[in-house]
């Protein structure tokens, strides 16, 4: 896969992708309407972040390129990719657990914060992304 030149777009499947972790100086797009919300994605080398309607909802460390994101209230899941690994945080349910699956291998169980923070670390490959599922139990 590539970085997502537009920063943030549709995808023909109707998911979303977004971020550019080969920019050297920040870029940011906003007011992007899909499915009545406005999202607004930020992204170079060193981060990328989503939020939908002003709310937080994805951030990487550093930045990555995310394709096919999907969220809904019990799943989440994307594929991800970036020149190093990267500690990815989601905006999910506070105080809930999650399977969480990487590359179809199950890495366990994880509880989100007060604040609904999901905090995993990911071994990425830029020839190579890694897909990521976090379903509610």
């Amino acid at each position: 896969m590539a970085v997502v030149q537009e920063l943030l777009k549709k995808e023909e499947n109707g998911t979303l992708s977004f971020g550019n972790y080969e920019l050297d100086t920040k870029s940011k797009l906003q007011d992007f309407e899909y499915e009545g919300d406005l999202y607004k994605v930020k992204t170079f080398k060193e981060i990328t972040k989503l939020e939908k309607n002003g709310m937080f909802v994805y951030e990487s460390v550093p930045g990555t390129a995310v394709f096919n994101f999907v969220a809904n209230d019990k799943k989440v899941s994307f594929d991800v990719e970036g020149k190093d690994d990267s500690q990815i945080t989601l905006e999910l349910e506070p105080e809930k657990e999650y399977k969480v699956f990487v590359d179809n291998t199950n890495i366990g169980k994880m509880k989100t914060n007060l604040g609904g923070k999901l905090v995993l670390s990911v071994e990425l490959n830029h020839e190579d992304p890694s897909n990521i599922v976090i379903e509610k139990l």
